[in-house]
Parts: structure tokens; C-alpha cells; sequence
């Protein structure tokens, strides 16, 4: 279940989204200019959950902890890393920008992104693997898009095999399925049979973060979607 583009259109210039999108860009371009020395990059700003631990017992700097938390959701492991994680923040991040306000966005896709790395960093605080990548803001996002347009269409590319079908399907399915995905794979990683590598408790924590605070943010202001914008 693969999503390539919802029937939602934003109200205002999705500026945030686009510069994040931007900066993400570049950022991994700059990677990809660092060959081997690539590794001292990771080293310092992806978040590492021991080095962390290790600085919360006072055994580091305390800016060896705080500065990878935000560093590292601008960094990415590869193309198809940042390819997909942009993807996602391409739909959805339009509509939660006009929720918050330029501003209240990009604070909001921020503390996403650090509240994932401490759920991270909490499941698994011995690992010694740097981690990197804007997935736990980008789940924040996801949520907080759940909550407030549960029955926007989402055009949704269905694999179902041999065949492939393009259908529309309600947002609340289509990111309530990658929730349980992700759900059901952090399930596995407790239960020791691996994450191939990928922090999966961060994006349950930045779903269920985002989740949260727009549903905050609709019983505070009465928010609810217009019907030409729902299915």
C-alpha cells in the first residue's frame, strides 16, 4: 500500500514542507560529497542511543546528546532513505502546515523529530548504531494528518499481485496500515527478531505524538474538515 498523492489541497503555499524538502536534499548531497569521511559525520550528529545514555550518566557532554537528537532528522542513509521519507512529507506535510501556521509547523515537525529519537533511544538504549534519517518527524506528521483528515482520499497504489490497482482509499486506512506495520515491527525488535536497521519505535512514538496533539488541537479550537475535502 503505497500512496502517491491525496485529493486534500492545501489553503495556503506549503513554504515549510518545501524548504524542508529542500534542506533534506541538500543536506544528503553534501553526504554523498563526503565519501569515507562520511562515517565522522555520523559520528557526531546521528543519534547514537549509548553515546546519549552515556551523556545523560555525565560520561559526555551534554551537547553529545541534545545536538544529534535534531541534527539527525536531517540526515539520511541513502537514496531510497530520503527519496521515501521526502515522498511522504510531500503529501501530507501541506495540510498539517496549514493546521499550525508556517511557524507552529515547523516547531510541531521538530519536537516530532526529538520526541521519536528519545522513544528511540528508550527502546533500545545500549545500541552503539548511529541513526539517522527524518522518519520520526515525518510519523508525527502522519499522525497528526490521521487525526485531522481521517476520510481524506489518499490515491493509493495497491500492490495485488500479479496486479497493481490505483485506488482511492481514507487516510485513517491508508496511515493507520503503515502504523500498524510499523507497530507490528517494533513488536519483533522486543521480541528479538530484528529491525533490519530501521528505528522502528521512532515512528510509532512520532505517529502517536502527532496523533495526539492534533486531536489536542481539534477538541481546543473545534477544528473539523470541510466535507469537499473528505470522502
Amino acid at each position: 500500500m503505497f500512496p502517491l498523492r491525496d485529493e486534500n489541497p492545501s489553503e495556503t503555499a506549503p513554504i515549510v514542507t518545501r524548504s524542508l524538502i529542500v534542506i533534506n536534499l541538500v543536506v544528503f548531497v553534501y553526504e554523498l560529497a563526503l565519501g569515507p569521511d562520511l562515517k565522522l559525520l555520523f559520528g557526531q550528529f546521528a543519534l547514537t542511543p549509548s553515546h546519549f545514555m552515556l551523556a545523560v550518566d555525565g560520561g559526555m557532554p551534554w551537547s553529545s546528546a541534545a545536538v544529534p537528537l535534531l541534527s539527525s532528522i536531517f540526515l539520511h542513509g541513502g537514496w531510497i532513505h530520503v527519496i521515501g521519507n521526502m515522498w511522504y512529507l510531500w503529501i501530507f506535510g501541506d495540510n498539517i502546515e496549514d493546521r499550525f501556521g508556517h511557524f507552529g509547523y515547523l516547531l510541531f515537525y521538530l519536537i516530532a523529530g526529538i520526541v521519536a529519537g528519545l522513544i528511540h533511544v528508550a527502546s533500545n538504549p545500549a545500541s552503539a548504531v548511529p541513526t539517522v534519517g527524518a522518519s520520526g518527524a515525518i510519523a508525527g506528521v502522519l499522525g497528526a494528518y490521521a487525526a485531522a483528515f481521517p476520510r481524506a482520499r489518499v490515491i493509493t497504489l495497491l500492490p495485488l499481485f500479479p496486479f497493481f490497482q490505483v485506488i482511492p482509499l481514507p487516510a485513517l486506512l491508508v496511515l493507520g496500515f503503515w502504523f500498524v506495520v510499523q507497530f507490528a515491527s517494533g513488536a519483533l525488535v522486543l521480541a528479538g527478531g530484528g529491525s533490519g536497521g530501521v528505528a522502528v519505535w521512532a515512528h510509532v512514538g512520532g505517529f502517536v505524538f502527532g496523533f495526539l496533539v492534533m486531536l489536542g488541537v481539534r477538541a481546543a479550537t473545534g477544528f473539523r474538515a470541510r466535507d469537499s475535502r473528505e470522502a
